[in-house]
């Protein structure tokens, strides 16, 4: 067939969550786009085809983007790892993300950023990529409401290890062990899958951090080393510290499995979801006394206290 045929053949075919797609934009191209049936990615991108490539997931609410510079920061480490130059400045990468967020004329969603090594071929050398690509995706979401956090999440251990120590920090495309914990989780019925290394420490779960409040009452958080070191813990870690007037003495050690037991609570940080307290853990009640089993106060107090600092600290659009 010809090239229109073909087109409007291609522009017809389903797309499932188009519904949710606001506003997008394409270096290649150049433009910001509101049409989603337009969302289309070159299949000879490496970071399609080998999973190479750099992504960050930036929740805005209220007209304000969530830890934006911190997000940046972390796309710039990442992209200095992979030795990914991206097409334009990071001043402009900065700018189009904002004019993005505009242009989905909504006031809160989750924006996605993706830095590829770029298009050119269909083998494993970067070399075949003349130009790195960057993708701008704006999405509808409903952020969760009160009943959510009142209910709180499962968890259990996961069957897949963590990722290795050179892969932990950088936030890539390569997200197939994720999706393994997604389906277990699935699978058994519960919420949330936390992983484990070979010794029995806490890693993270598929797309969020995990800390435990100690049996002191001490905020922890399993070394950086291992883990993506999420924006939305590191905020959690910081206004804990600084709790008026009750600081939390705040802890990045190794984390054993065995502690969970004693814990007073079990918490997720999520950059949507922010803080969620695990109540139960293999199966057992997470806390103690009258907050076995429940959402403990720690989390309900972080989940507040992030939102409102996420929100004074955001960066307008």
């Amino acid at each position: 067939m010809d090239a229109q045929t073909y087109l409007a053949a291609l522009l017809a075919a389903p797309r499932p969550g188009t519904e949710n797609v606001l506003a997008f934009y394409d270096h290649r191209v150049g433009h910001i786009c509101t049409d989603a049936s337009l969302l289309l990615l070159p299949l000879d991108d490496h970071i399609c085809h080998r999973g190479d490539g750099l992504f960050e997931s930036i929740s805005y609410r209220q007209g304000r983007l969530f830890s934006f510079d911190q997000h940046l920061t972390r796309l710039k480490d990442g992209a200095a790892a992979l030795k990914i130059t991206p097409p334009c400045s990071w001043d402009e990468v900065r700018a189009i993300i904002l004019d993005v967020a505009r242009a989905a004329a909504n006031e809160q969603g989750d924006m996605r950023v993706f830095l590829s090594r770029g298009p050119g071929g269909f083998g494993i050398s970067p070399s075949e990529c003349p130009q790195a690509g960057l993708y701008i995706v704006a999405l509808r979401k409903n952020f969760a409401g009160e009943a959510f956090y009142a209910k709180g999440l499962t968890a259990f251990t996961s069957d897949i290890p963590p990722k290795q120590e050179y892969l932990a920090r950088i936030k890539n495309t390569n997200y197939l062990p994720n999706v393994f914990m997604a389906m277990e989780a699935a699978q058994k019925g519960m919420d949330v899958a936390v992983t484990f290394d070979e010794n029995g420490f806490m890693g993270e779960a598929a797309t969020a951090n995990v800390g435990l409040v100690d049996a002191h009452g001490s905020l922890l958080c399993p070394e950086l080393r291992r883990i993506l070191p999420g924006t939305t813990m590191l905020a959690a870690l910081e206004l804990a510290a600084r709790r008026v007037p009750d600081p939390l003495p705040v802890l990045e050690r190794p984390i054993h499995k065995d502690e969970i037991a004693t814990a007073r609570e079990m918490l997720l940080f999520t950059s949507s979801t922010l803080c969620v307290g695990v109540t139960h853990f293999d199966g057992i009640p997470v806390g103690h006394g009258a907050w076995r089993g429940k959402p403990g106060p720690v989390a309900q107090w972080l989940h507040t206290a992030l939102l409102d600092h996420l929100l004074q600290q955001g960066t307008p659009f």
